[in-house]
C-alpha cells in the first residue's frame, strides 16, 4: 500500500485520458470490483457500470456479487443503501463525497422526530401512524422507520408499502417527497382533501388539528428538484403539435403533470414501457435528461420517437458531480490498495434500516 493518491492530481485530465486509465485501473481489478451505475448518470460514466438501474435494484445485485469493492456512481443514499445490504466484507464507495440529493436533504433526522413528537401532541402517534420512507432518504431517516413500525418505499412498490401500511395504522406520515406520495395515494382512492401537506418549520407544520386528524396520509413538504420542472403547459404545447403523443411521467412529478400523463412509472416502468411500444408510436417523457436520451437513441432505430418534456435543459446536478476524473481516482486507489470515499452506515443505524428495507423486500 502506497500513500492514497489525491484527487487535485486527476481534477484536470483529459476524459478520454481519464476512459483509458478507467479501463487499466478495471482490468487489474478483476471481479475484485463492481461498479453501479444509476439509469441518471452521465453517459461518460454509465458506459463503464457492470450493472444499471435504480438504487435498490443495483445495491442489491452488488450484494450479490463476488466484489470486495462496489463503487456506486449515484448520490449519497444509495451508496448508504450498498453498504446496509451488502455482506460485512464488502466495502461501499462513492466517487465524490459532494454527490448527494436535494429531495433526500429536505427531510433529517431531527426535523423528522420533532414532527413525530408534534403529532403526538394530537394523535397517539405509535398506535395510529406509520412512517414510510422513500428510499430517497438519509439511512437515518430509514432507521427511524425501522425504530417506529415503518417501512421504505420506492417509485415502483409505493402502493403496496402504502396498502401494508393501511393494513396496520390508519394514518402514514410520508417522506421526504410529498408528490409520490400524493400521486400514489389518490390513484389508491384517497381523495385529495384527505392529504395534508407538513410544512418542517411551522407549529404543527402549519396544520390545524382537525387537519391532521382528518388526513389519512400526512405529506412532508419535500420534491425532486429534476421532475419539480416538468409542468401541465409543457403538455398541452406538445400534444397541440403532435396530438397521437403518449405521454409518461415519474411519480415524483407534480399532481397537475402526472394527471395529464397516459402513464405514471418508475424509471424502470417507463424504460419497459417505451420499449414495447409500436414503431411509428411517439413519447413525451417527464423524467431526468440523461436516461431520456439514452432512451431516445435506442428507440430510434425502431421507429419510435422518444421525446424530453421539458424545453428546459433538466438533469440531475448533484448525480452530475460524478465524473470520470473521480472514478479513476477512485480506482486507481484500490489499485494500490487505497480505499477513498468510503461510505460507512453506523451499524446501530444500518440494523434499525435493514429492518425498514427487510419489512419493504419481504412483500416482493
Amino acid at each position: 500500500m502506497t500513500a492514497a493518491l489525491a484527487i487535485e492530481d486527476y481534477a484536470f485530465l483529459e476524459d478520454d485520458d481519464c476512459q483509458a486509465r478507467i479501463v487499466a485501473a478495471r482490468e487489474k481489478l478483476g471481479d475484485r470490483v463492481v461498479i453501479l451505475g444509476h439509469h441518471y448518470q452521465r453517459d461518460e460514466v454509465f458506459r463503464h457500470a457492470d450493472y444499471t438501474g435504480d438504487s435498490l435494484k443495483l445495491s442489491r445485485q452488488a450484494a450479490r456479487s463476488k466484489a470486495e469493492y462496489i463503487v456506486f456512481c449515484g448520490v449519497h443514499f444509495m451508496a448508504e443503501v450498498a453498504d446496509i445490504l451488502s455482506r460485512p466484507e464488502q466495502q461501499a464507495i462513492l466517487p465524490d463525497l459532494a454527490a448527494g440529493c436535494s429531495m433526500a436533504d429536505m427531510a433529517d433526522l431531527a426535523r423528522v422526530q420533532h414532527c413525530w413528537e408534534e403529532l403526538g401532541r394530537v394523535l397517539e402517534v405509535d398506535r395510529v401512524v406509520t412512517p414510510v420512507t422513500y428510499i430517497n432518504s438519509a439511512a437515518d431517516l430509514k432507521a427511524f422507520c425501522g425504530r417506529h413500525g415503518g417501512i421504505v418505499c420506492t417509485s415502483s412498490n409505493a402502493a403496496a408499502i402504502l396498502t401494508w401500511a393501511f393494513e396496520r395504522r390508519e394514518k402514514v406520515l410520508f417522506f421526504p417527497d410529498q408528490h409520490l406520495g400524493r400521486n400514489t395515494g389518490y390513484q389508491m382512492g384517497i381523495p385529495l382533501e384527505e392529504m395534508a401537506v407538513w410544512q418542517p418549520g411551522k407549529p404543527l407544520g402549519g396544520l390545524s388539528e382537525a387537519q391532521i386528524r382528518r388526513a389519512r396520509i400526512i405529506l412532508w413538504q419535500g420534491h425532486c428538484s429534476v421532475h419539480q420542472m416538468f409542468r401541465p403547459e409543457h403538455i398541452d404545447r406538445f400534444r397541440e403539435k403532435y396530438p397521437d403523443t403518449r405521454v409518461i411521467a415519474h411519480p415524483e412529478c407534480c399532481f397537475e403533470v402526472c394527471q395529464k400523463s397516459d402513464v405514471i412509472g418508475s424509471t424502470e416502468a417507463i424504460l419497459k414501457t417505451v420499449r414495447a411500444s409500436e414503431p411509428g408510436s411517439r413519447w413525451l417523457v417527464g423524467t431526468e435528461l440523461n436516461l431520456v436520451n439514452r432512451l431516445r437513441q435506442e428507440m430510434k432505430p425502431r421507429g419510435v420517437d422518444v421525446h424530453f418534456m421539458s424545453p428546459m435543459v433538466c438533469m440531475c446536478s448533484t448525480m452530475f458531480r460524478i465524473d470520470p476524473q473521480h472514478l479513476a481516482w477512485v480506482l486507481e486507489n484500490l489499485v494500490d490498495g487505497n480505499v477513498v470515499n468510503r461510505i460507512r452506515v453506523p451499524e446501530e443505524d444500518a440494523r434499525a434500516a435493514r429492518l425498514a428495507l427487510d419489512r419493504m423486500l419481504a412483500l416482493g
